[in-house]
C-alpha cells in the first residue's frame, strides 16, 4: 500500500520470557496496533525477547534507529527478574536512578489505599535518568518517555491505561479506510488471480485474503487505503469477482481499524 510521507512508523518490544515459553498470550501487541492505526500510525514492526538484557538492549536501539515511536511492554515491575529498566539505561547510556516524582507518585497511590509502600513496590520508582513519566491510572507506578521510546508495563489493562496517557505525544496521521468482504464457501486459492488484477489495477490501495477456519469454509477480502474512494473502488471489484464466481458476497466496512 502506498502509505502517506507524514504518516508515522511505530514498533513495540514485548519482553519476557513468559511469552516466549507460551505461558503468557500477548494481547498488547494487537491492542496497540488498533489504538495506532485509528491515529493514522502504522504499526511496522513487533519483536518478543527474553528476559535478557543484552538481548533487549540490543532489540531497542534497532527499533528506536529505525521507527519513529517504539513501545516497550513488560519488565518494569516490582520483582528482581524486572529488569526492563535497566536494559532501557544502558540502551541510551545513562544510569539508573529512584525518580523523586514517581516514589511520590508511589507514596501517594499506596497512602490512598491504605497500604504499605514496601521496597518491592518503591523498586517501580526507579527509572532511566532524564526521563518524562507516563501517569498509570489502574496502579499507580509510572512507565517512563525517553526520546521516542515509550515504556510501558506488560499487563494488558496497565498498558492500555498508559497509552491513553501518551496519547498527546503521539503525531497522528490520516486514518487507514479498510473495507471487507466475506464469500461463504470460495476457497481463497479460487479468488488468488482475480486479487492479483484487483491489486495491480488500485494504485495506493492493500489487498489482504484471510481464509476462514472451522466448519464453514470461504474467505474474507480487506482493502486498505489511505484515500475512502480508493477503498471502495478496490472492495467494489473483489465484490465483482466474488459473484462472477457464483459466491454472494457479504460486506463489512471498517473505516478505520484494520
Amino acid at each position: 500500500m502506498a502509505v502517506t510521507q507524514s504518516r508515522k512508523r511505530a514498533a513495540i518490544l514485548a519482553i519476557g520470557d513468559e511469552l516466549l515459553s507460551g505461558r503468557t498470550r500477548d494481547a498488547n501487541i494487537h491492542y496497540l496496533s488498533g489504538w495506532l492505526t485509528e491515529r493514522g500510525v502504522a504499526l511496522a514492526e513487533a519483536r518478543i525477547v527474553p528476559d535478557v538484557l543484552d538481548e533487549i538492549v540490543e532489540a531497542l536501539n534497532a527499533l528506536r534507529a529505525k521507527y519513529d515511536y517504539v513501545f516497550t511492554s513488560g519488565g518494569i515491575g516490582p520483582t528482581h527478574d524486572d529488569i526492563t529498566v535497566d536494559a532501557i539505561a544502558a540502551a541510551f547510556g545513562v544510569k539508573v536512578i529512584e525518580h523523586p516524582k514517581a516514589v511520590a507518585m508511589i507514596n501517594a497511590w499506596y497512602d490512598a489505599k491504605g497500604e504499605e509502600v514496601t521496597p518491592a513496590r518503591l523498586r517501580m520508582a526507579r527509572t532511566p535518568e532524564g526521563v518524562e513519566l507516563i501517569d498509570n491510572p489502574v496502579s499507580g507506578a509510572p512507565g517512563v518517555k525517553l526520546e521516542n521510546v515509550f515504556v510501558m508495563a506488560g499487563v494488558p489493562r496497565i498498558f492500555q491505561g498508559m497509552l491513553n496517557a501518551v496519547e498527546g505525544a503521539i503525531e497522528s496521521g490520516a486514518p487507514v479506510h479498510s473495507r471487507a468482504v466475506t464469500a461463504r464457501n470460495l476457497p481463497e486459492s479460487r479468488l488468488a488471480d482475480q486479487l492479483l488484477e484487483v491489486q495491480s489495477a488500485h494504485a495506493g490501495v492493500s489487498i489482504g485474503s484471510y481464509p476462514i477456519d472451522g466448519d464453514e469454509k470461504g474467505v474474507t477480502v480487506i482493502a486498505r487505503a489511505d484515500d475512502p474512494a480508493i477503498a471502495d473502488a478496490a472492495i467494489d471489484a473483489v465484490v465483482n469477482a466474488m459473484r462472477a464466481l457464483g459466491f454472494e458476497p457479504e460486506r463489512s466496512d471498517r473505516k478505520h481499524r484494520s
